[in-house]
């Protein structure tokens, strides 16, 4: 075996690092944009035959998934995208929202770090469309990056519980499986903007108003696509 076979023998690596990301990032891009739809079913052996892939980092990706309960596992059957929420779980969803989080940026304009408030403009900044990517790749960045953003701005409260409570719901990857717009990522970066000037300043007045109005904006960018679906 040659000096190359020894080095991949050694290390162990059988794929490039990045491809379960990857094949992840691909799978999601398809849920958000709803090319797989809600309910639909989702044959890992085309998957492999779409993405060029084994198996193997497809089930991964697909597990992934499951955790955050946008993808159903059933036995015997296979998987299948979550059905979609109705207007019961949408309007508990926001009455939730809008008890934690316009509390939660009012702490994290208190307590949240520098540092922290940096990787806040830092994700607001990877919202932006860059031009170069497909439209359905790029909203599934943002449904990603906002994902991220809600849940750093819970994390500088610094109460544990309220961050956890609302990581677990995954509320932001299922409200935009409702509708795949453009709208929906050009509003909300114009409110994120807001959020972070006022946690910038520190002022936590400021903070929970404006996320208090991001949610009611978010509420009413969504609404819509609940009542056509009952």
């Amino acid at each position: 075996m040659g000096a190359n076979g020894q080095e991949q023998q050694g290390t162990g690596i059988k794929r490039p690092p990045r491809l379960g990301e990857e094949v992840y990032n691909a799978i999601y891009a398809q849920l958000m944009s709803l090319k797989i739809p809600p309910g639909g079913r989702i044959s890992v052996d085309n998957l492999v035959r779409e993405l060029g892939v084994s198996q193997t980092p497809i089930r991964e990706a697909l597990s992934r998934l499951e955790a955050q309960g946008l993808v159903l596992k059933t036995h015997l059957v296979g998987y299948s995208a979550a059905s979609q929420m109705d207007r019961k779980r949408f309007e508990q969803l926001y009455e939730l929202r809008m008890l934690l989080e316009p509390y939660a940026a009012a702490q994290a304009a208190q307590h949240m770090s520098d540092a922290a408030v940096a990787n806040l403009k830092r994700l607001a900044g990877e919202m932006e469309p860059t031009g170069k990517e497909d439209p359905r790749s790029a909203y599934s960045r943002f449904a990603q990056r906002d994902s991220e953003f809600h849940d750093l701005v819970a994390q500088g409260a610094g109460n544990e519980l309220v961050q956890d409570s609302l990581a677990r719901l995954h509320i932001h990857v299922h409200l935009f499986r409702l509708f795949y717009h453009s709208l929906a990522t050009s509003e909300a970066s114009i409110e994120h903007g807001e959020i972070i000037a006022a946690i910038d300043a520190r002022n936590a007045v400021a903070a929970e108003k404006a996320m208090r109005v991001h949610i009611e904006k978010s509420k009413a960018r969504f609404i819509h696509a609940v009542i056509s679906a009952d």
